[in-house]
């Protein structure tokens, strides 16, 4: 373990973060002015060396995947964010509902994971999104089912009437095994109003995760970045996921996303340089330190950029996913999907071991 660090001293330029290795290796928690350092440094070698310790001082070298399945019945949504490609009006040609049947014929055995998520139907009554998952679960009880964003959530406890306490209760019982990370977007109320002002506000996502974590329903939790948001914006929705996690210690995996502006009305933005994922990623294991993983989402990173995220404190490559459409109806340019055996491969060339996992971490396989 030392060994990764032992000639920081003499490969760093950066006098800023040979402070913040002290408190790496005190175990000390580092500042909102570390992480603006973290963020504005140029040497991405060492940053990379202060994240990779950190990785290998809690998992080694494993690298976690799942066999997973994505599935959104549904891209109509009541509201319509700047930001989202995937989001339809009832009367558009594209729009698409998924009957029961359908959804179920997308399952197979091998699935460990299957992650539901859609738009925010105007007609459906929450016991359509109930029956989605009772029929899902009763298909594949061995599955674990990861259903439903805060904003749905949000939208749910809306249409029923029922208090989101209510609301995440009765998904549970249905069968929710953990809440996705999404429609957390960026928390910086400035910046919300700009990318998606209709959705649910950053302290209501915040607020229904901290419901489901009471309530013993452990969840993900996401940032979308590389648009309007400033690196102090990323800071604060990073210290604002650790206050909730000191608090409730509900939370798996923080996954960043990084945003695809192809086919959105904010596709004038410039893409940010590769530095910038690495540093998010980097100063997302360095500052959550009590979230157990970081994940390398490689819908929006590519096949070839998230296995360098492994070397900057990333612990989990994601899943197979089969078939994502929220991400590639925004011009995602990666496949919609990988098999088991692209992960395997990816992670061992990367000098990494992989192991397989269910959607709650526990080990399935190793593949040393």
């Amino acid at each position: 373990m030392e060994k990764i660090l032992e000639n920081f001293e003499t490969l760093c330029s950066d006098e800023n973060l040979l402070s913040i290795k002290e408190k790496v290796l005190n175990d000390e928690r580092i500042s909102f002015d570390d992480a603006k350092n973290i963020m504005d440094t140029s040497d991405l070698n060492s940053l990379g060396l202060l994240a990779k310790f950190v990785k290998h001082s809690r998992d080694g070298k494993k690298i976690y995947f799942v066999v997973n399945r994505h599935i959104n019945p549904t891209n109509i949504c009541a509201i319509s964010c700047r930001f989202c490609a995937f989001g339809k009006s009832k009367k558009s040609s594209e729009a698409y509902e998924m009957s029961i049947d359908h959804i179920l014929s997308l399952l197979n055995e091998e699935l460990r994971e299957i992650h539901i998520v859609g738009g925010l139907h105007p007609d459906w009554k929450f016991d359509k999104y109930l029956e989605i998952v009772k029929e899902v679960k009763k298909s594949m009880p061995s599955a674990h089912v990861k259903a439903y964003t805060a904003v749905e959530i949000d939208w749910f406890s809306q249409i029923s009437g029922y208090k989101v306490e209510k609301v995440i209760t009765k998904l549970m019982e249905a069968g929710v095994d953990a809440l996705p990370g999404g429609g957390a977007e960026v928390f910086a109320p400035e910046v919300r109003k700009k990318i998606c002002s209709p959705k649910t506000t950053g302290d209501s996502w915040l607020s229904v995760h901290r419901a489901a974590h009471r309530l013993g329903l452990p969840s993900n939790a996401t940032i979308l970045y590389g648009h309007l948001e400033s690196k102090n914006d990323v800071i604060d929705h990073l210290e604002k996921l650790r206050d909730l996690q000191d608090e409730t210690n509900g939370f798996l995996a923080f996954i960043p996303v990084l945003f695809q502006p192809y086919n959105t009305s904010l596709k004038h933005i410039k893409p940010f340089p590769f530095s910038y994922d690495l540093k998010v990623h980097a100063l997302a294991r360095l500052f959550l330190d009590n979230f157990p993983h970081i994940k390398a989402y490689w819908i929006t990173l590519g096949e070839k950029a998230a296995p360098v995220t492994f070397h900057y404190g990333v612990s989990d490559a994601d899943g197979t996913i089969i078939s994502e459409k929220i991400i590639h109806d925004a011009g995602a340019k990666s496949e919609i999907g990988h098999t088991r055996d692209f992960f395997v491969n990816m992670i061992k060339d990367s000098g990494y071991i992989p192991v397989e996992r269910d959607a709650l971490y526990n080990e399935l396989k190793i593949y040393d």
